[in-house]
């Protein structure tokens, strides 16, 4: 069930329940919970029925969390982390706007600037350890081509060569080096 909600601007705005959030971004409602009862999301408001209900922004979070646990491999824990870093951004940014002092804004600035230093360092951590493991298998492919060529030439069956073998895609991180 949508539930329509107006906003100051006097906007309509779809508000979902908690099964049709998490459907739409391929999760289960015991999921999204979760990620409430860890901080990372809280739901836009509450039904009369105190069912919760998420806006499109939600939908949009909930999808930013799955691309980073899933598809970047990051914890809940690093995932937290760049969220909170991404909301003292957000306040940053408003505070910035909001002084004209000096000091204040040079303050708020050097916090940013340490944010995103610790940002491009879990980034980079990532990259490497994922890295590493690229090159394992690499090294546990070349072994086994090795393998493949000595028992092909012995026995006369199989590749001649491992240049016979299907190709291993090119390795994309790296160019993230």
């Amino acid at each position: 069930m949508t539930v329509e909600k107006g906003t100051p601007s006097g906007v309509q705005t779809s508000l979902l329940r908690i099964q049709e959030a998490a459907a739409e971004v391929g999760l289960t409602p015991r999921s999204v919970r979760y990620y409430e009862e860890l901080g990372l999301l809280k739901p836009a408001a509450r039904s009369e029925g105190d069912y919760r209900l998420y806006d499109e922004t939600d939908v949009e979070r909930l999808k930013f969390i799955k691309g980073l646990r899933d598809d970047a491999g990051f914890s809940l824990g690093e995932i937290a982390q760049l969220l909170e870093d991404e909301a003292a951004r957000e306040r940053g940014h408003a505070a910035y706007h909001a002084t004209t002092d000096p000091a204040a804004r040079l303050q708020i600035l050097t916090d940013r600037a340490a944010r995103y230093r610790h940002q491009i360092e879990m980034l980079r951590g990532k990259i490497e350890r994922l890295q590493a493991m690229v090159d394992d298998a690499e090294a546990r492919l070349g072994r086994t081509n090795g393998k493949i060529e000595a028992l092909g030439a012995e026995t006369g069956e199989g590749p001649a060569s491992t240049t016979d073998l299907p190709d291993v895609p090119s390795r994309p991180l790296e160019a993230a080096r």
